[in-house]
């Protein structure tokens, strides 16, 4: 008999695998390119369409799997993953479980993490990273003390006597905010982004509509033609979240408009600037057709400029200066302000990379990914580096961009909008391609 199990409920099947509780192999049903692209860690390839006749020993010579073996299944959308399993099911396999949605499902799948934040004091401080395990992206919720108290700066909204609470980098799924808010009596006083999004789409301003709260981006996304409305905050702008102040540090070179936010004297949520073990890349803005600095004869569009060169050539001779622009910018920001954080300061980035075989190096999901100052200032060689030798290394060799990343750029900056859920779901598939290193494009195909 088949059981058909939730992305959530394989989560923790994997978790218990990963602590030695218990053995299964999952069997992915995708084309092989799709499977190369993007995978759950651990899983072989089986490639099976439905309708097609199932041969139960020629599976077992493939995968090794008798029927003895347990057997979880999977491919991009809950289907031919069902069907392999009712017909392993049916030739005597006695434990098959399909994973509800597919790899569609397992993109969905968050973890909870509550962060340490050794330098808190008697801060009433707790700071929720919320992981998209699959993806590799973070976002947090920043919460504070009971609204009411001695306000320093500026305060954003009213909690209705709960504690204060800000939502940062918010995915689709905001009702995981809102749940991590529940669990620390908690309501969400403003939804802030640190930047317009390349790698997923930005569920901030749907969550910040839902509660009647404010939408923050940084003051510089201004510069990007986003066209719908938000609350801009200015660099060295401080918020108050329930006495705790919360702000804003310009960190300009992943994007222009990118920003960091400084959480009390504790730590800083470093968005797609710096992550525990890279920094962030630097063309992304531009390569969309975002390079608003024009030369001679240029639009700035990247369209025809007029002056007899190609479409193609201007767009990348535009990206490859754009990267180093930005890693100009990134440089400065680093050095002259991440950097000179006191050394104890813990970094809280935007994501943590994800292999194509599902991998995530020395990162355990369900386990805080955080560092501090001191250890990335001593921890990542790149950043040893003086500003020239800097910039010529991240940008020799620029890194495989995210999966429909003009989409989605587009989409966060709202001037083009998904036709469905099921639309936004397959723009935004695939692991973040957000760090300076090459990584494998995904795809996700029945």
């Amino acid at each position: 008999m088949v059981e058909t199990i939730t992305a959530e409920e394989f989560r923790d099947m994997l978790d218990a695998a990963r602590r030695g509780e218990r053995s299964f192999t999952v069997v992915d049903t995708r084309p092989a390119e799709s499977y190369e692209g993007w995978r759950i860690p651990g899983s072989m390839n089986y490639v099976y369409k439905p309708f097609h006749r199932f041969d139960p020993d020629e599976f077992e010579a493939a995968t090794g799997l008798g029927p003895e073996s347990t057997v979880v299944t999977v491919c991009a959308k809950g289907k031919s993953s069902h069907v392999l399993a009712d017909d392993l099911a049916a030739d005597g396999w006695g434990d098959v479980y399909a994973i509800d949605d597919g790899m569609r499902g397992w993109s969905a799948v968050y973890d909870h993490t509550a962060v340490p934040l050794p330098d808190a004091g008697d801060d009433p401080l707790d700071v929720v990273q919320i992981q998209r395990r699959a993806k590799g992206c973070l976002g947090y919720l920043v919460v504070g003390g009971r609204a009411g108290g001695d306000d320093s700066g500026d305060a954003i909204a009213d909690s209705d006597g709960s504690r204060v609470a800000v939502a940062v980098d918010v995915s689709r799924h905001g009702e995981e905010w809102l749940a991590a808010a529940d669990e620390h009596d908690a309501s969400i006083t403003a939804v802030l982004d640190t930047h317009v999004h390349a790698d997923h789409l930005s569920g901030g301003r749907a969550l910040a509509d839902e509660l009647g709260v404010p939408y923050v981006l940084p003051a510089a996304a201004e510069a990007r033609d986003v066209a719908y409305e938000f609350e801009p905050i200015e660099r060295n702008e401080t918020l108050d979240v329930g006495g705790i102040d919360l702000k804003a540090l310009a960190t300009p070179g992943h994007t222009d408009d990118m920003a960091s936010y400084l959480v009390g004297r504790s730590a800083v949520l470093t968005g797609d600037t710096l992550f525990t073990d890279s920094v962030g890349r630097t063309e992304l803005q531009f390569a969309a057709g975002e390079d608003g600095e024009k030369g001679d004869g240029e639009k700035g569009d990247g369209g025809d400029g007029n002056d007899g060169t190609a479409d193609g050539e201007r767009a990348n001779g535009s990206t490859t200066a754009g990267a180093r622009r930005g890693a100009e910018r990134l440089y400065d920001s680093l050095h002259g302000t991440l950097l000179a954080e006191p050394d104890d300061v813990v970094v809280l980035p935007g994501h943590f990379s994800v292999a194509n075989d599902g991998t995530t190096g020395d990162v355990v999901p369900g386990e805080p990914v955080a560092t501090t100052v001191g250890a990335v200032r001593t921890g990542i060689d790149l950043l040893g580096r003086d500003r020239e030798p800097f910039v010529e290394e991240i940008t020799a060799t620029l890194p495989e961009k995210p999966p429909n990343y003009e989409s989605v750029i587009a989409v966060n900056r709202g001037v083009e909008s998904p036709d469905d859920e099921v639309a936004a779901t397959d723009l935004e598939l695939g692991p973040n391609r957000c760090a300076a290193e090459p990584v494998p494009e995904p795809e996700a195909d029945d």
